[in-house]
């Protein structure tokens, strides 16, 4: 039996470019685009829970560094969820589907699984049990990096054309704040019934009650919602298959519909190496700001205050850009922006110690960065066209952009200590280069073409 082929139902016709920064602010109004925002923050905040508030909780719990620097593996759902992104995809979640629609049924089960396992950890004694706390945790890795999938399929599959790229830049800006909270919130809430006389074990308990309740947000945000229509015709079309036959063609139509497509091999290696650039220097960041001379201070105050700043600010410019112009326009010049903003760091390692130059290095890196990601992750987007596998084709998409980060620049330190900062700097502007000649190659062979009116 073969997979039912679906047609998107047409959402809207791609709307003609900005014709002022009026006209592009606008979007990000749209009920729709706000819709996405309030998930990215439903996203965003459950990531430090069991990642480094985590930390935190068990360091002052007393577990040893060891164990704690193995609560790295707990990360391990966030890489692999496009393994059961089929499951998404295809399955039905008894009376949620039938009450709610196929995604957004999804959404909020994976959000109720979520508040159930950090109330879970919220219970847990790091100090007498720091191996069950890290189930927990993983726990809550797992039901939010499933809930990442059930959000992603809905973003692409509820926005037209004309306001994904504003809806991925609200997105990411949501996401950071919902992290901000899950961190800075979270040690403020602890330190908070700390100082009304609480003892430690249970304020970091009703710290992370606090966190569990902030995920109603998501809750609201899906049942405000509307099912996309893709979705609608996606279920129609399988309505009649049994749940292992949704779940096969799942899994194996991702892979193939995409592998069908003219060049498609070039299309995922341009998906590795995009963010090459990026992750490359990203690497070595705090190792640079530390070496040449710069206090844990600065470098919590500059790198991470300021940089959030510009990243939020990046973002929205991204979609601006990404409304203004074409896909493949918008491409280049987020890719040629992310790559020379790298020399700033060149210019830094002249400078030396001086907290001016660290911001002004730091805001060009995190503003330019910002930009190229809301631009790329409209391409991914785009290329997830089918809506019966559009989470498993975007969860497959995010893991093999993940590469580049977690693979091709574990060489990045070997690299600076060979030829000093100002050199590795001005080497991470020429590892984008690959990726522009493809994005060439790609542009002349016609792929953006192909990919259907994303003018954005």
């Amino acid at each position: 039996m073969t997979a039912p082929e679906v047609t998107a139902p047409p959402t809207e016709k791609a709307t003609p470019a900005a014709t002022s920064w009026r006209d592009g602010f606008a979007v990000y109004l749209q009920p729709r685009v706000l819709i996405v925002l309030l998930l990215g923050f439903s996203s965003g905040l459950p990531l430090a829970l069991s990642g480094s508030t985590l930390q935190v909780w068990m360091k002052e719990a007393g577990v040893d560094l060891g164990t704690i620097g193995l609560l790295a593996l707990i990360g391990t759902p966030y890489t692999l969820k496009f393994l059961w992104a089929p499951l998404v995809d295809a399955l039905h979640v008894p009376l949620f589907t039938q009450m709610f629609g196929r995604r957004r049924g999804w959404l909020l089960f994976s959000q109720l699984l979520l508040i159930a396992a950090i109330l879970v950890l919220a219970m847990a004694d790091p100090a007498r049990s720091p191996w069950f706390a890290a189930f927990a945790a993983l726990l809550v890795a797992a039901a939010s990096s499933t809930q990442d999938i059930v959000v992603d399929a809905f973003r692409v599959e509820s926005l037209p054309e004309s306001e994904q790229a504003a809806g991925m830049a609200s997105y990411v800006a949501a996401y950071r704040i919902g992290m901000l909270v899950s961190t800075a919130g979270a040690l403020f809430i602890v330190s908070g019934f700390e100082s009304a006389g609480v003892a430690r074990p249970s304020a970091w308990m009703w710290g992370y009650v606090a966190m569990a309740a902030l995920v109603v947000i998501g809750i609201v945000t899906a049942l405000a919602a509307t099912e996309p229509a893709q979705s609608k015709g996606a279920e129609a079309a399988t309505h009649a298959q049994t749940a292992a036959e949704r779940v096969w063609h799942a899994a194996l139509g991702a892979f193939s519909e995409f592998l069908s497509r003219k060049d498609a091999f070039a299309a995922l290696a341009f998906v590795v190496l995009f963010k090459f650039t990026d992750a490359f220097s990203g690497t070595m960041t705090a190792p640079f700001v530390i070496d040449i001379g710069f206090s844990k201070v600065d470098y919590a105050a500059i790198v991470k205050g300021v940089g959030l700043a510009a990243t939020l600010i990046g973002g929205f410019a991204g979609g601006f850009v990404a409304r203004r112009y074409s896909l493949a326009t918008s491409l280049w010049i987020g890719g040629v922006l992310q790559a020379i903003a790298n020399l700033s760091f060149s210019w830094l390692a002249h400078v030396g110690v001086d907290q001016w130059a660290l911001a002004l290095a730091i805001t060009a890196e995190n503003f330019t960065s910002a930009i190229g990601t809301v631009i790329f992750v409209a391409y991914l987007s785009a290329l997830c066209r089918n809506p019966l596998h559009t989470a498993t084709q975007y969860a497959l998409l995010t893991a093999l952009a993940a590469v580049g980060r977690t693979y091709l620049s574990s060489g990045a330190g070997y690299v600076a200590k060979a030829v000093g900062w100002p050199v590795f700097f001005v080497i991470c502007v020429l590892v984008a280069i690959p990726s522009l000649i493809l994005l060439a190659w790609l542009q002349r062979r016609g792929h953006f073409d192909e990919l259907g009116p994303v003018r954005v």
